[in-house]
């Protein structure tokens, strides 16, 4: 509608210019500037009243069953307030069913509402009822009501086409209040579906390892999972600290609230302060604008700070005063921010060297050595080396489309024979690296990184005779058939089109132990 239509409707619906746009400039303002759906409504229908003299009014809006909802209203009893309506019934239905207004000059005259009201309600005044559609597309999505004074010169034309404008305001604002609620839940629903996944991914259970060194981080794990208590975990680097710090959260009371990692080792020193506190604006060159630090983003959560052993003396100071008196000040600050932080920490330094030699706290120690998990070495769980191998076959085949199936006795064994100073995350790379070089469904020695090769296991150094070499491709063969067989040379020599009496020979050549297959 123009400027020019809108004044002609507000003359002819009895309202002066002036007024009419200042009504519908502070309706725009209310459906823009107001927080919730609800009371934008409730907003907008007193600025109708006041100028249109409203006896009653009321907006209702079709909810997901289907039926009117009345979501506002004006000069209406309370306990009339929240009704509903079906689709098939009332005045109100009809204009939304139909997508037309419908306007009564004189209610009392009109069956519907003379049948459907007491009389009391047409004794004291005459009423002229409006009711315009508000619009989505244009479909109808619910209405405006209006009950008027009524005037015999009231053009009702020029007053519907008034309230048309203002129901097509309407409509844009529950459009995107509905638009908002659908991402609003969808993301809602994105969430508990990836805190769903982090919980199963990192349950403890899922965790690789049955040897008894595992058995006791398992132990423990479960032992200090259900309490709020501080943890320090111990161990050499790639031996999967921080997977215990997972498991340890996503089985606590905590595993709804946030996980929140900081890599100690990685910031430096002129920043992990503020990293951890937050800041203030003006805290610093550049601090524009206050910052919430890592301890307030995992409030009622879990901070795993690792490599806790790289911060510097000043910042142990302020992490000490968190964990005694759960409290802190942001950098640049004076005010007090209370924290509800689950601590985790991991290293893998010598703290009590680092102590000793004045780098680390004494008394930060203390306080972080409450429960300690020492997270063994993969060289001290050799049994669970194939175990691990095995998942990483069938992670890394899925992830690069690759068909390997298996890693064969003669690669186990030099996996078993390695002492892997980079833990499992050394083994995860070999692994992996396995799967991209293999041309098979079989990972052999040559497969593997050449740190692991050596002419014992492998039978590949460059000055290796060549009979000595057949035998040592055999070997690898026969191991891979009588594993698969599960030690019977029968079946083995089926598997490599030969015969149980060659094979049999060939195992007692070669030196093969058929009962460790069994």
């Amino acid at each position: 509608m123009r400027e020019s239509e809108l004044s002609d409707a507000a003359a002819a619906a009895g309202l002066g210019d002036a007024r009419e746009l200042a009504a519908l400039t502070d309706v725009c303002q209310a459906v823009a500037g107001t927080l919730t759906l609800r009371s934008a409504l409730v907003r907008v229908l007193e600025i109708l009243g006041r100028p249109l003299q409203l006896v009653r009014g009321a907006v209702v809006l079709i909810n997901p069953s289907g039926h009117l909802h009345v979501e506002a209203t004006y000069g209406v009893p309370a306990d009339r307030a929240g009704a509903r309506y079906g689709l098939a019934e009332g005045v109100t239905a009809r204009v939304v069913e139909s997508n037309r207004p419908v306007i009564v000059p004189q209610v009392s005259r009109e069956p519907m509402f003379r049948d459907r009201l007491p009389r009391s309600e047409f004794d004291t005044r005459e009423v002229s009822f409006v009711c315009v559609p508000i619009p989505i597309h244009r479909k109808a999505i619910g209405a405006i009501a209006l009950d008027l004074p009524f005037t015999r010169d009231c053009d009702y034309d020029h007053l519907v086409r008034l309230l048309r404008l203002v129901a097509l305001m309407l409509g844009q604002a529950v459009r995107v209040e509905r638009l908002l609620d659908a991402e609003r839940q969808r993301l809602i629903d994105e969430n508990t579906l990836l805190r769903e996944e982090l919980r199963e991914r990192y349950d403890f259970s899922r965790i690789i390892g049955t040897s008894g060194p595992m058995r006791q981080v398992y132990e423990q794990i479960a032992r200090v999972a259900r309490a709020n208590t501080t943890v320090l975990i111990r161990g050499e680097s790639g031996t999967g600290k921080e997977l215990i710090a997972h498991a340890i959260h996503y089985s606590s009371p905590r595993a709804k609230k946030p996980f929140v990692k900081v890599s100690c080792a990685a910031l430096p020193d002129s920043l992990i302060e503020s990293e951890l506190f937050g800041y203030e604006k003006g805290a610093f060159t550049g601090a524009q604008a206050r910052k919430k630090g890592r301890f307030e983003l995992a409030e009622g959560g879990t901070l795993f700070l690792d490599e806790i052993g790289e911060i510097n003396l000043s910042t142990q100071v302020k992490l000490l005063r968190v964990l005694q008196e759960r409290e802190f000040e942001r950098l640049g600050g004076t005010e007090t921010v209370k924290t509800n932080v689950r601590l985790i920490a991991a290293t893998n330094a010598d703290l009590e060297t680092a102590i000793a030699a004045g780098t680390f706290r004494a008394d930060l120690h203390y306080r972080l050595d409450v429960f300690t998990i020492h997270v063994p070495p993969l060289r001290d769980r050799k049994p669970d080396i194939l175990l691990l191998a095995d998942h990483f076959l069938e992670k890394y085949s899925l992830d690069h489309g690759h068909q390997v199936k298996r890693v064969s006795t003669p690669a186990i064994d030099m996996l078993m024979a390695y002492h892997w100073p980079g833990n499992v995350r050394e083994l995860e790379n070999a692994i992996e690296r396995a799967v991209l070089v293999c041309d098979g469904s079989v990972v052999h020695p040559h497969h593997l990184p050449p740190t692991l090769q050596t002419a014992e296991a492998s039978g590949t150094i460059a000055d290796v005779s060549l009979s000595d070499a057949v035998d040592a491709y055999e070997k690898s063969l026969i191991q891979d058939a009588l594993k698969t067989a599960r030690g019977n040379a029968s079946k083995a020599a089926k598997l490599l089109h030969s015969t149980e009496r060659i094979i049999s020979y060939k195992v007692r050549k070669l030196g093969i132990d058929r009962e460790r297959f069994r």
